[in-house]
């Protein structure tokens, strides 16, 4: 994790010694404007929801409170309404005269031309008349007579509160009348129109037997005050005040809510916040102006003299060194441009030695390289550098061995026993043959001459002789070659030549031909490999010519199989010849291309098994012929499918015979490229082995055969 840590502030934070001057004032002035005006801005912004949040809860408190003072006065109103019912004669009339069926009339009149919901006639306790929707008159009796002439109640048979009030009947004893307004829905869109903010009527049996939702808690906080409560409530996006509302016995009846949808506070806060952030960005962007015209006047002098620095550093000593800016910068130019002069002398002198001693060192054919006391090489010229496969600027300073690399012996290295650097601080001068292990190549053989040191430095001549001691390596390897390829077959024909003379009189014809046609193998494969080495040094030297002329591949066919017949019944194997009729001449030399399928076929025969088919095809593609030669063996490896056509090229040990000189193929491909064709080494979808040649047809064309 601290590693981490460390990895995402170095992606972050530039590195001081790769950042200008002028860029770390700019930077710093950024970061202090940041700062102040990132704090003021985010203090303001708090502000600015602290205060539109109180706004916003003001606000909806207000409407809650001037909605109960509305419902006051309601209440204030329905007194004087009933009161004003209780002293018409008319009713009193109609009750005396026992006329109580004509008296709901004339209370829906009165309801209708004052405003309330309901009005009814009581004497005692027995409903008279009524006029309205059906309302709990018992309730709405009991109520009016516990808190008086004015009460508010919610009924146990009702849903819905009620404000009312009640008067005497005039004179007539135990007569009064009652009229009743409805805290519903209707009184609560009047209310709204009043306060311009939306208000809810809720009674309070339906807040504590309803479930819990997200206004509970408003309603519970402003029934534990009994004045009001007010919040945000986020989830129903409103600012909401709920203030409870009581009989005068106490009682819990309703509670007026309040609701203003927070858009209405966040919508004037945020275009607040966004004038308050353009002016910050328009003040920021101000002050980096500012900063980057005050890292201009103050760092220009610094940058221009730090950049003819980097130039002279860099070996450019034309470059002047410009004056100008602070005491302390003029100064210091004036100290660099001496400094420069100084320089320009003595560089002068150095090149000049310098370019002599790398004409000498350059004009020798063997590397040369130099190193200290600690042999930590101090100089390498061109050629040691190619030939240990490096650049001098990646050798200088680095351990001789660990650039030399030579091959250790039983897991020493020569540098800990037998040095020449070291044999000549003895000796006066040191030899040592060493094998190198340059980059991923073989090791290289070398040999190291060193003097004794002067001046503290040793003078280590090195002279590559791989190639020489891969040129014998090669004439042993032929040579071996040669003469086991040539004693085998020998060997084969001196025994069956012994079998024949000794059992010249008693051998049976059939084994005679055998003997025979053994010491035929074994002369046609001396006689095969005489023809590769000679056609390898023919084309060696550059003497293989080819004699172009129109060939048919049925004849160079034949003449193949012709051949290598003998290897074929030696080994059991078939060869299948599948050749289309009408195919074109070749242009090309029979003999060698003879010589082409023999190797092929040779090769075939040597590493399919016993009793299988060796398959010739082709056909005609585009001006050319596309041949092949199949096998049943398991072929080379994916690794050496490329270079199998090489020189000395011998196969796998677990060939079913001798590996042969390995220069079949190489001379196939060398008949083949002198013929402008092209052969290849594929695997089949069916798992054979097959040899696909691409040769080109020839100017004339012999004649369609016709069918008889």
């Amino acid at each position: 994790m601290l590693e981490r840590i460390r990895g995402l502030w170095s992606a972050l934070w530039p590195d001081p010694a790769k950042t200008s001057l002028g860029w770390w004032m700019v930077a710093i002035h950024v970061a202090i404007v940041l700062l102040v005006g990132g704090g003021i801005c985010y203090s303001a912004i708090g502000m600015l929801h602290d205060l539109a949040d109180e706004q916003g809860k003001a606000r909806v408190q207000l409407a809650g409170a001037m909605a109960r003072e509305e419902l006051r006065r309601m209440g204030e109103d329905t007194v004087t309404a009933a009161r004003v019912l209780a002293e018409r004669p008319t009713l009193q009339r109609l009750l005396s005269e026992g006329r109580t069926d004509a008296i709901p009339l004339s209370l829906r009149r009165f309801c209708e031309t004052s405003g309330v919901e309901a009005c009814a006639l009581v004497s005692g306790t027995q409903l008279i008349a009524q006029s309205g929707p059906t309302l709990d008159w018992e309730g709405v009796i009991t109520a009016g007579t516990e808190q008086g002439p004015t009460f508010m109640a919610l009924p146990a048979n009702m849903r819905v509160p009620v404000l009312g009030a009640s008067a005497r009947l005039g004179d007539v004893e135990d007569s009064r009348v009652y009229v009743v307004r409805l805290l519903n829905d209707k009184l609560a869109r009047i209310l709204t129109q009043h306060v311009d903010l939306e208000i809810r009527l809720v009674d309070y049996r339906s807040f504590t037997n309803d479930p819990v939702n997200a206004f509970t808690s408003l309603y519970s906080a402003a029934l534990a005050d009994g004045r009001s409560a007010v919040q945000r409530i986020d989830a129903q996006g409103v600012y909401a005040s709920s203030v409870p509302v009581f009989a005068s016995t106490g009682e819990a009846i309703a509670l007026i809510e309040a609701h203003l949808p927070t858009t209405a506070i966040d919508t004037s806060a945020g275009r607040l916040i966004r004038k308050l952030l353009v002016t910050a960005l328009i003040l920021a962007a101000l002050a980096v102006f500012a900063g980057v015209i005050l890292s201009e006047l103050v760092a220009g002098p610094v940058k221009a003299l730090t950049e003819a620095a980097l130039r002279l550093g860099q070996g450019d000593f034309s470059t002047s060194i410009p004056p100008g800016g602070a005491a302390e910068v003029g100064a210091l130019a004036r100290t660099m441009e001496d400094m420069r002069r100084n320089l320009i002398d003595l560089t002068g002198t150095l090149r000049r030695r310098e370019a002599e001693a790398q004409a000498v060192l350059g004009g020798i054919v063997e590397g040369v390289y130099a190193v200290d006391r600690d042999r930590t090489i101090r100089y390498l010229n061109p050629q040691a550098a190619r030939l240990l496969g490096v650049t001098p600027e990646q050798a200088v300073g680095r351990f001789c061995g660990d650039v030399l690399k030579p091959r250790g012996e039983d897991g020493q290295r020569p540098c800990d026993h037998r040095c020449p650097i070291l044999q000549a601080r003895t000796e006066g001068s040191g030899k040592a043959v060493e094998h190198l292990q340059v980059l991923q190549a073989d090791p290289r053989t070398t040999v190291i001459t060193s003097s004794g040191v002067v001046d503290g430095l040793q003078v280590q001549v090195i002279r590559d002789e791989t190639e020489l001691e891969a040129v014998r390596r090669a004439r042993d390897s032929v040579l071996a070659n040669i003469s086991h390829e040539f004693r085998t077959p020998l060997a084969a024909q001196l025994a069956s030549i012994e079998l024949l003379l000794e059992g010249m009189e008693t051998l049976q014809p059939a084994q005679q031909k055998e003997l025979v046609m053994s010491l035929e193998r074994g002369t046609l494969r001396l006689t095969r490999l005489i023809d590769n080495l000679l056609e390898s040094v023919r084309i060696e030297s550059g003497q293989l010519s080819v004699r172009r002329q129109s060939v048919e591949l049925a004849e160079v066919v034949t003449d193949a199989q012709a051949l290598v017949g003998s290897l074929l019944a030696l080994r059991r194997q078939t060869l299948e010849v599948t050749l289309p009729d009408d195919l074109p001449l070749l242009d090309g030399d029979k003999p060698r291309l003879t010589q082409v399928f023999v190797n092929l076929l040779a090769n075939a025969t040597k590493f399919a098994p016993d009793g299988s088919v060796v398959r010739i095809g082709a056909e005609a593609s585009a001006g050319h012929i596309v041949a092949w030669v199949e096998d049943e063996g398991p072929g080379p490896a994916a690794a050496d499918s490329d270079a199998i056509f090489a020189r000395f090229r011998r196969g796998a040990e677990e060939e079913p015979e001798p590996g042969g000189l390995g220069l079949g193929l190489w001379i196939v491909k060398s008949i083949i490229d002198r013929h402008a064709g092209t052969i290849a080494l594929v695997r089949t979808e069916q798992g054979r082995t097959r040899f696909t040649i691409t040769l080109p047809v020839g100017a004339t064309q012999p004649l369609q055969r016709s069918l008889v």
